[in-house]
């Protein structure tokens, strides 16, 4: 929220531009990108943040090449990430570069944290994450549904267990999650295949059916309708990425 009012503190821009100066590296956590931008540090870089802020951070800094589906950027010795927990995920990177994966591993176990996700993963999964119902019952479908990705999420399925009838469940499904159920058990699904895709060489059949979409066509184009890509070059994408990262 103080973001507006510091960018406009030259007394701390001008500390941020000589900071960064004498820095072996400069990073910023969510719309601390803004603060880099004011000082110049994002000149003709590539960079992002938080992805409600992303359009409006290109417009304002035009000479800024943006990437709002990242998690992080690492451009030269800059380093920039998306939402706050985005910085955990860039800390790890850090972490990594310059004490190794096995360091990143047993720091990311020591902090609970489920994932430890690439810098070009998508934001999409902090949208998922975003889209909680108001009423318990519904918090807690989510929850179930999370847990039984190959089980039956038909609406009549998903309605007899929240003990309502499809059509109630489906329009209060709709309103406190913003999606329709079928929507948003697809998301679920291919949130949990990205994780597979990306952090194990579990077979794409498997995972297929482990996540419920029973065959690899089906998750094909799935994953084609909401990410553009499909399931095969997204693994190899970031099989490549890690390969750069742990080369740079």
């Amino acid at each position: 929220m103080g973001v507006p009012a510091a960018v406009e503190d030259e007394r701390l821009v001008s500390f941020i531009a000589r900071a960064a100066g004498r820095s072996r590296r400069v990073a910023s956590v969510c719309s601390g990108a803004y603060l880099l931008a004011r000082a110049g540090l994002l000149d003709g870089r590539r960079a992002t943040t938080h992805w409600a802020s992303c359009e409006h951070l290109q417009r304002r800094h035009p000479e800024i090449d943006i990437e709002p589906d990242a998690i992080f950027v690492k451009d030269g010795n800059v380093y920039t990430s998306a939402g706050v927990t985005a910085g955990m995920d860039l800390s790890l990177a850090l972490v990594e570069a310059d004490l190794g994966r096995r360091a990143a591993l047993e720091v990311a176990r020591w902090l609970v944290l489920f994932l430890k996700r690439p810098g070009g993963q998508s934001q999409f999964s902090a949208q998922l994450s975003a889209q909680i119902a108001e009423r318990e019952p519904l918090r807690e479908l989510q929850a179930w549904i999370a847990d039984h990705l190959a089980d039956d999420l038909s609406v009549p399925a998903l309605a007899a267990r929240a003990c309502m009838s499809p059509r109630n469940f489906a329009r209060a499904f709709r309103r406190e999650v913003g999606v329709t159920p079928a929507v948003y058990v697809e998301a679920a699904r291919i949130e949990t295949a990205r994780v597979a895709l990306d952090g194990t060489q579990e077979p794409i059949e498997q995972i297929a059916r482990r996540c419920g979409f029973g065959t690899v066509e089906t998750m094909r184009r799935a994953f084609h309708r909401r990410l553009g890509v499909g399931p095969s070059s997204y693994r190899e994408r970031f099989l490549t990425l890690a390969t750069e990262r742990e080369a740079a």
